[in-house]
């Protein structure tokens, strides 16, 4: 059209041939220009934009043209390429043995047996046994789907009793899947109870992947958590601590490393923040990344903390476990019962950079945005499962979180960035502990709206909490999604629970010790990737300090003088008094009373942010008091304290004080933990806040 219009020609083929040819000249005489030109201007001959883009585009096409192929010539392997990636599984296990990758022949560890590379596994044991390891093997393989676009294989088995005495009572299909131009490998698993079947739990389900030591140094989990990590022999050359996955490297390969301690909950993450983790290789610059594009499989709520990459190079998927939760959050099925659930998908992403620049910062930075590409891409269309609903097959939830605390505001409020999220129905905290059902959860905006969008078909309860409001909300309607449908809630009120006014708090309500005051390391048992930064609580050993710090007393804390950023400590532990023997510890609150208010009782607000074998007593003024004025009993098996997790799960009590147990003047709250025979037992508070009586009405 340009040259027509520049020039008289009549609309002939041949014209439209020679003017088609003149405008191939004149781009191929552009990019000769152009490539001159930049390899002028390139000093040493290095890549310029220009040649990048190219270069881009030249594999993006090259790779577009490449169709997905299938190989399953030899009945013991099935293999998967499409020009970016090779992935070898065992047939018909349905295990991944070999990944090949930017001429890296195999990216997973080959000293290891090809059934300890790239695997699934549950823990699971009956009702009174030892845990035990059941990865899953499969006995059936079959083609779901082979064209040039995508490829879907199943591997699957179907328990009986008779035969599988000694495996997990599950039918089990794990599913892989490689799409055309895609770099990587989608995963997911459909397992099954059928009813009648044997009782048992099942502590946890993971995938597992374990790459090749020699090439793959470099962990990153977030933008502030990577570095580069020891050796799987520095662990058996290192020094064991306390526990076993605590070691001190004591004659790391590395030199850098010597005097660090190695701990793979060091590197836990929640799971509202556990998206894409992994580890690279510098030579050749390659990246290899578990991208986890939806909770709604996972358990427990966007807090729930869990492993992600650790030395090995070992790469997971933790779909649930009982990590900072203990035996509460075990899967128990019992009398029968039925159960069904999809695990995933998720997606194994391999990237690669050029050699020059921040391989590290580039390989992150892609591996993050192809994550977001993931999470936006969420539900896949492309699963062929039944089981695996597409978004029309799914359903929306919407509304607006409001608080009321007439003590701190005489309006409702909106709840500003409230986690807002469906659980099966339950008590008000039960979705903490739901671990067979899924979850989907959501963060409010500033004015408390929210929207929880591709949830399954099913029966729910919302569920909420505000961070700086005290308590969990629980909305008091069944709620039935149904695929196609919203069900718009409006406004609906949180009113959490409160007695009086605030006489006097400690901590920030955010379900967390993390405003609390936490030590330096021991400079001989420190990871440097935590020194002076807000995750100083992944430290080893932070709860020995306890005592090097408070030598003869145990904590006091006087009401408007101390600050609980330097004066409370982050853990409730016990005191160890030589020859690993432990003695209970008790806490002073100290706060004065201009007056007591005789006809109302006061009420004793306390939250706890985790608790491990511990048993919370509350005195009050009367440290000697044979009965204690409240006690929680024994609760939590949470282990953050030792797992370096500042959280595990959230318990909140509200304390009737009578006034005839105050006194105008001078008050002291004694708090205890009273169990002592490890130096893990302890609890982390959250916040506590004492309300005098309710204000009365005028």
């Amino acid at each position: 059209m340009f040259l027509s219009a520049v020039l008289p020609i009549k609309r002939t083929k041949m014209v439209r041939r020679k003017v088609k040819w003149s405008w191939v000249f004149v781009l191929l005489a552009m990019l000769i220009q152009l490539h001159f030109f930049t390899g002028v201007c390139s000093e040493n001959n290095e890549d310029t934009p220009f040649r990048k883009l190219l270069r881009s585009i030249n594999d993006r096409e090259l790779v577009a043209s490449r169709a997905v192929k299938l190989n399953t010539q030899n009945r013991r392997e099935v293999i998967m390429s499409n020009g970016l990636v090779q992935v070898t599984l065992s047939s018909p296990d349905g295990e991944v043995i070999a990944i090949k990758y930017n001429g890296i022949e195999n990216v997973l560890e080959t000293e290891n047996k090809q059934d300890n590379r790239g695997y699934w596994d549950v823990v699971w044991y009956k009702p009174g046994d030892e845990g035990t390891y059941d990865k899953l093997e499969a006995t059936n393989f079959r083609v779901i789907v082979a064209d040039e676009n995508q490829v879907e294989v199943s591997f699957s088995k179907k328990w009986n009793s008779s035969r599988h005495r000694s495996n997990v009572p599950l039918n089990v299909d794990k599913r892989y899947i490689m799409r055309r131009g895609v770099s990587g490998l989608y995963a997911y698993a459909i397992l099954e109870r059928e009813p009648g079947w044997p009782d048992v739990d099942m502590d946890q389900i993971r995938a597992v992947f374990k790459l090749q030591k020699d090439k793959f140094r470099y962990m990153a989990i977030s933008d502030e958590r990577q570095r580069i990590m020891p050796m799987p022999e520095d662990r058996v050359t290192g020094q064991p601590l306390a526990y076993p996955e605590a070691v001190l490297l004591t004659n790391p390969t590395n030199p850098e490393l010597r005097g660090e301690v190695d701990d793979k909950y060091q590197y836990s993450l929640e799971s509202k923040d556990n998206k894409v983790h992994g580890w690279i290789s510098s030579d050749p610059p390659v990246g290899f990344w578990m991208i986890t594009p939806s909770a709604e499989f996972r358990t427990s709520g966007p807090i729930k903390q869990d492993l992600t990459s650790h030395v090995g190079p070992t790469v997971l998927s933790m779909f649930t476990s009982t990590h900072y939760g203990g035996k509460d959050i075990d899967t128990k099925y019992r009398n029968g019962e039925p159960w069904k659930k999809v695990m995933g998908p998720v997606f194994v992403y391999l990237n690669k950079v050029s050699s020059k620049g921040d391989i590290y910062g580039d390989l992150w930075k892609d591996a993050k945005n192809q994550a977001w590409k993931e999470v936006e891409s969420w539900p896949y269309h492309f699963p062929r499962s039944k089981d695996f609903p597409k978004s029309y097959q799914r359903g929306n939830v919407s509304g607006q979180l409001q608080v009321f605390d007439r003590y701190i505001n005489s309006s409702i409020i909106g709840a500003k960035y409230a986690y807002v999220g469906l659980a099966a129905p339950g008590d008000v905290r039960s979705w903490q502990t739901e671990t067979k059902g899924y979850q989907f959860w959501t963060q409010s905006d500033e004015k408390g709206n929210f929207f929880i969008k591709n949830v399954r078909e099913g029966d729910y309860n919302l569920y909420a909490w505000v961070p700086g409001v005290v308590g969990d909300y629980k909305h008091d309607i069944n709620i039935t999604v149904k695929a196609g449908s919203e069900f718009k809630l409006g406004a609906i009120v949180y009113r959490p629970l409160r007695y009086g006014p605030t006489l006097w708090e400690i901590g920030v309500p955010d379900r967390s010790a993390v405003e609390y005051f936490v030590p330096d390391p021991y400079p001989t048992l420190m990871n440097r990737l935590y020194t002076d930064t807000m995750d100083k609580f992944r430290q080893y050993g932070l709860w020995e300090q306890y005592a090097d710090i408070y030598r003869n007393d145990d904590l006091k804390y006087t009401v408007g003088v101390s600050d609980y950023t330097r004066q409370w400590f982050f853990a409730h532990v016990t005191r160890e008094i030589g020859n690993r023997t432990y003695q209970a510890t008790t806490w002073q609150i100290m706060f004065e009373l201009p007056y007591v208010d005789n006809p109302g009782p006061y009420t004793l607000q306390v939250a706890l942010a985790s608790a491990t074998d511990s048993e919370l007593q509350v005195r009050l003024n009367d440290a000697n008091a044979e009965k204690p004025h409240f006690t929680t009993g024994l609760i939590g098996k949470d282990n953050a304290i030792a797992r370096h997790g500042i959280h595990g799960l959230y318990r909140f009590y509200s304390i009737n004080v009578p006034s005839n147990k105050l006194y105008r003047g001078n008050n002291t709250i004694y708090l205890t933990q009273s169990r002592s025979r490890s130096p893990f037992q302890g609890i982390l508070y959250d916040y506590i806040r004492l309300e005098g009586p309710p204000a009365r009405e005028t």
